[in-house]
């Protein structure tokens, strides 16, 4: 392959010493986050339903235990920031971190995926803790990574683009998988954990050769301990704000996420149409990318995030005027609202890495590792509250699933759709004001360039 063309300079209104990255460096970063992505569907769409109703565990029994995984996140995650952040040594601070998680995560993928037969809870519970564990090594230090690749405003919104459009790309092939494999869920569930070990190899082999991973820029005074590493992040009145517009809006798309196959399957009676719904959905994300990454540049980054959001609690609006065989309408609503499934995904994390640079000017520290575990905490925190109260919820409300059919529709459809719109609206709330944007990060960089 031929040397890749020297990076362009960057714009006149750039941070001082940004470069446009080349093709070729954002496309070896962005290209694990597609094997990545097979994984996260059968996470939060499939694993409920494969290991609650399949797997004969229930619901409530399902939800109980990968909320109490996401619980133990909650240590693991700022640990392994931490020390990411502190890791020095030939392989830099964040490489070693995902080469040490692959041989963890990659059998436990498959134990949990395509479990022996009589699995129950405990087998659940085991291979669930190790695959989020894998998770976590592999991915703080890769958003990190990224949000240290360049110090320039608008410049890291096309790398979280690559990435993040990557991962909606990875998610459409694995919404394919019901349509290209027969035999049910355990089959599907099968032939995604087999093509995602095989793609993972290419994928951070590119990562780990073409990639580079910037050198540790020196603190004034380290932290002697975690506790003392975590401190300042609750003086961050901006990392505050966003973390707790993610988590919110992280909930208003774990709910659906979560009850997506019940409402396919007791509203809509179209279970058969489930592998098209999701690739609906899905291909529209990929498609949007390109027009929030320029309407970012043309706003800001939280101001297109904010569009994006109402615009998708105004199309799910009209879910619970559907019923059984509206499939077709339910297409034209996964399409409408996947639109702005490339703005939750792409511009949150590219406004996070601005956060970090405030943090980094007030600290003296860069700590980017210990900031996305947060973020990561926060992810998990919304898909374990989606999960592990909205399907013991919907329970509790009156859904049933009985001999003659599914009862209590109106509690489905009421978590599924009106719940995520109340949660948009207060995310976009936290959002619309939202202190740093393009002038605010510039003059932090400058700032940071003057302290050298």
């Amino acid at each position: 392959m031929p040397d890749a063309p020297p990076p362009a300079p960057a714009p006149r209104d750039a941070a001082p010493g940004a470069r446009r990255l080349g093709t070729r460096v954002l496309a070896a970063y962005g290209l694990p986050a597609f094997p990545l992505a097979l994984l996260g569907l059968p996470l939060n769409v499939y694993l409920p339903a494969f290991w609650g109703d399949t797997m004969g565990l229930g619901l409530t029994t399902v939800g109980a235990i990968l909320l109490a995984i996401r619980l133990i996140d909650g240590v693991t995650d700022p640990l392994i920031g931490w020390l990411s952040d502190r890791t020095h040594g030939p392989l830099g601070r964040r490489r070693p971190w995902i080469a040490a998680a692959l041989p963890i995560a990659a059998p436990a993928v498959w134990l949990l995926l395509v479990p022996p037969e009589g699995a129950g809870a405990l087998h659940l519970f085991a291979t669930a803790s190790l695959v989020y564990l894998g998770w976590t090594m592999v991915a703080v230090p890769y958003a990190a990574w990224g949000a240290e690749l360049s110090p320039d405003y608008h410049e890291r919104t096309r790398i979280t683009a690559w990435r993040e459009g990557a991962t909606i790309a990875g998610i459409v092939g694995s919404a394919l998988v019901p349509a290209l494999v027969s035999g049910g869920i355990a089959a599907d569930l099968r032939a995604l954990a087999l093509t995602m070990l095989a793609l993972s190899v290419p994928g951070f082999a590119a990562l780990f050769a073409l990639v580079p991973e910037p050198r540790a820029p020196a603190r004034r005074t380290p932290p002697r301990s975690l506790a003392a590493f975590l401190a300042p992040l609750g003086r961050n009145a901006p990392f505050l704000r966003l973390l707790a517009a993610w988590v919110v809006n992280g909930v208003a798309n774990g709910l659906p996420a979560a009850l997506f196959l019940l409402v396919v399957t007791h509203l809509l009676a179209a279970e058969a149409r489930a592998g098209l719904l999701l690739l609906g959905y899905f291909v529209a994300g990929v498609a949007a990318v390109p027009f929030w990454t320029w309407l970012a540049g043309r706003l800001s980054k939280h101001r297109a995030w904010c569009i994006a959001m109402l615009w998708a609690a105004a199309v799910f609006a009209l879910v619970p005027l559907l019923g059984p065989g509206d499939w077709l309408p339910f297409l034209a609503i996964s399409v409408l609202t996947g639109v702005s499934l490339g703005a939750d995904l792409a511009l949150p994390p590219a406004i996070q890495a601005d956060v970090i640079d405030l943090d980094h000017a007030e600290s003296g520290s860069p700590r980017a590792g210990l900031f996305f575990a947060a973020w990561s905490m926060a992810q998990k925190a919304g898909n374990a509250l989606a999960v592990g109260l909205g399907l013991p919820l919907v329970e509790t409300l009156g859904f049933r699933i009985g001999p003659d059919g599914a009862r209590g529709l109106g509690a489905l459809v009421g978590l599924y759709a009106v719940v995520p719109i109340a949660l948009k609206l207060g995310a976009v709330a936290l959002m619309w004001r939202f202190p740093l944007d393009r002038a605010a990060q510039a003059a932090i960089r400058a700032r940071l360039e003057r302290s050298g």
